[in-house]
């Protein structure tokens, strides 16, 4: 009985030994980390506020209209770095941005939820910026994240911009607008929200979402980057209904066989919220689609 006890206690002494020294480490890197963000903010001359949770923030535009409140649909960006400077990761570009509720917003990849992020949004307004820095053990802690290539314990500078846009689709409008009026093209607007100029209109069999297509074509977000093509194998084919995004189903029905076109799909009849290898949340597409063969 003495024996069984003594091993009893042995694994209690030893369980609370490893206790005691994670609370040490905690304390540790907490002290750490405020110590390089202060140096930080005095460095740079930041007028920051404390959260009570430890990371600190700085409003540096406003915005316009009301604050955000946790219901409010939010469309938003950032940037994240290291306290040297170096980029880590980036979502400021026109093609890309995270669309949430409020109450939500607290993600920088799906495995970890960032609060800081949802707290500093309730101090901004649309259209506005704010600065926030990150301790590590509210942010990636001791394993980091390999997919944004964050070491462990790494505080992070975050820059976080609130677009003026209330939704996703009229986000997509505007950009797609934007692009058109840049690059001097005149397109034409379908219901469904695609934009379209039908280059040839084709003499063929006619398309419905029940055609099987064979056609040439090129991807592109508005940054001009190319995400995918076939432009010469005759042996690619497509189903409509169900093979295609929906942008493709709205819009193909638009012209015949051998005909051609260019359409900008807003990112809700592409991708959505779901990104893809070479295209990143939220994107808007540009294709340029000849269709060679119909089946029905």
């Amino acid at each position: 009985m003495f024996k069984k006890l003594s091993i009893y206690a042995v694994a209690f002494f030893g369980a609370l030994t490893i206790l005691s020294s994670c609370e040490k480490e905690y304390e540790q890197i907490e002290t750490i980390d405020d110590t390089k963000l202060t140096a930080y903010i005095e460095r740079n001359k930041l007028q920051v506020t404390k959260d009570a949770s430890g990371f600190y923030y700085q409003v540096v535009n406003p915005g316009t209209g009301e604050n955000f409140k946790n219901t409010d649909s939010v469309l938003y960006h950032f940037v994240l770095k290291s306290l040297d400077g170096k980029s880590f990761y980036d979502t400021k570009t026109d093609a890309d941005n995270i669309a949430n509720l409020v109450g939500y917003a607290d993600k920088i990849v799906l495995s970890r939820s960032v609060p800081a992020i949802r707290t500093t949004i309730l101090a901004l307004k649309p259209g506005g910026e704010a600065t926030i820095l990150l301790p590590s053990y509210l942010a990636f802690g001791r394993n980091g994240e390999p997919k944004l290539n964050v070491p462990s314990n790494e505080p992070l500078v975050v820059t976080l911009t609130t677009l003026e846009e209330r939704s996703q689709p009229e986000r997509d409008e505007n950009l797609i607008k934007a692009f058109l009026e840049r690059n001097g093209l005149n397109a034409t607007r379908d219901v469904s929200g695609i934009y379209y100029i039908i280059d040839k209109p084709g003499t063929g069999a006619a398309i419905n979402v029940q055609s099987t297509v064979y056609p040439y074509y090129t991807g592109r977000l508005l940054d001009g980057t190319e995400f995918d093509s076939n432009k010469a194998d005759t042996t690619i084919s497509f189903p409509l209904n169900g093979g295609v995004i929906q942008g493709w189903q709205k819009a193909l029905p638009l012209i015949k066989e051998g005909g051609k076109m260019r359409i900008f799909i807003p990112s809700g009849l592409a991708y959505g919220s779901n990104a893809q290898s070479k295209i990143k949340m939220n994107a808007v597409l540009d294709f340029d689609v000849e269709v060679r063969k119909v089946v029905n």
